[in-house]
């Protein structure tokens, strides 16, 4: 663990997208420490490249609002339009804001938050990204546009995109077959694939991570969403958020080897891990509440109300050099 952020109190950010408030937890008690107003529509809580603050995306308020990792507490929000994710190059000299909305990527000073560039994006819905082992490339997921685009990061263009299935943009908007919604995306432990959550097509593209192509598909449960990986790198959390359930993949075969269900159902979201690896937090997006969940066997842990909406939480600190942004993908 990187030691400028190694002694910061564990805690559990909970971004609530349709309370506008960020509830924070202690993940050894399960209490809830305070529960603070920020900007309108937050969605991610995402820990800055070097770690020293946490930004909640409130993508309705056009805002980024700081967090300090080590009290807690909010800072004065910051003016940017559209964030409704936020990625950091590897090398942490560039902010990549998300602007869903506007269909493109805003590359930001990572400190100020001052606008430097606007890349656009061909195709609807940007939100979700990852990046090859070298940084050079990334993949980013586009929700409505039933796409994914390959970005050279360097030159800040996009380089090719790549149809998943039909948009959600078509006439039929409602999910069928043929249809894509992609969400969440990361690579694999050793770098030669790409894993895309699709909620659409309720399953997992892999997508070869240096040809740019698809080499698969893993049907996972309903409205499959957010990705996690373990501290083994061996396995995958998947969560089923149109069903309740999160799916096991073991990476080094990519084989499905568990579903777990959430007792009486839920909404399991996006999340993190603690970082002794041992359990998985997930937002109940449609349920007002936060699961706790063994990542040995699944068992349900603990389940917490928060406010609602509750969406991409972060739980921080954890092991790495540096956060490539999101909730917390860490190298």
């Amino acid at each position: 663990m990187n030691p400028k952020w190694a002694r910061d109190p564990l805690r559990v950010y909970v971004p609530n997208s349709l309370s506008n408030t960020v509830t924070e937890i202690d993940p050894r008690s399960h209490q809830v420490i305070r529960t603070f107003s920020v900007g309108a529509t937050p969605n991610h809580v995402t820990p800055s490249w070097d770690g020293s603050v946490l930004w909640v995306n409130d993508t309705g308020g056009n805002t980024l609002t700081p967090v300090s990792p080590r009290t807690g507490r909010p800072g004065r929000p910051v003016p940017v339009t559209d964030p409704y994710n936020l990625y950091f190059t590897p090398d942490g000299r560039q902010a990549l804001v998300m602007a869903e909305n506007h269909n493109r990527i805003d590359f930001r000073d990572p400190h100020t938050m001052r606008l430097r560039d606007s890349m656009h994006i061909p195709a609807d819905g940007i939100n979700h990204l990852d990046y090859t082992v070298d940084g050079g490339h990334a993949v980013a997921s586009c929700e409505f546009g039933g796409a994914v685009v390959w970005i050279d990061i360097r030159a800040r263009r996009v380089v090719s995109t790549l149809t998943l299935g039909k948009s959600m943009n078509a006439p039929a908007m409602a999910p069928g077959p043929g249809y894509a919604m992609p969400q969440d995306v990361r690579l694999s432990a050793d770098g030669t694939i790409f894993y895309v959550a699709d909620m659409a097509a309720n399953g997992l593209w892999l997508i070869d991570a240096r040809r740019f192509r698809k080499i698969g598909f893993l049907h996972t449960g309903a409205g499959t969403h957010g990705l996690q990986v373990a501290r083994d790198g061996r396995r995958l959390f998947i969560s089923n958020r149109g069903e309740g359930s999160v799916s096991v993949l073991d990476m080094r075969d990519n084989r499905l080897i568990a579903k777990w269900r959430i007792p009486g159902g839920g909404s399991p979201d996006m999340g993190g891990i603690t970082p002794d690896g041992t359990v998985m937090w997930w937002g109940g997006r449609y349920n007002g509440v936060v699961y706790a969940m063994s990542t040995v066997n699944g068992r349900l842990v603990a389940k917490i109300p928060v406010g609602d909406g509750p969406h991409g939480l972060c739980v921080f600190p954890q092991p790495g050099r540096y956060s490539l942004g999101h909730t917390g993908n860490f190298r």
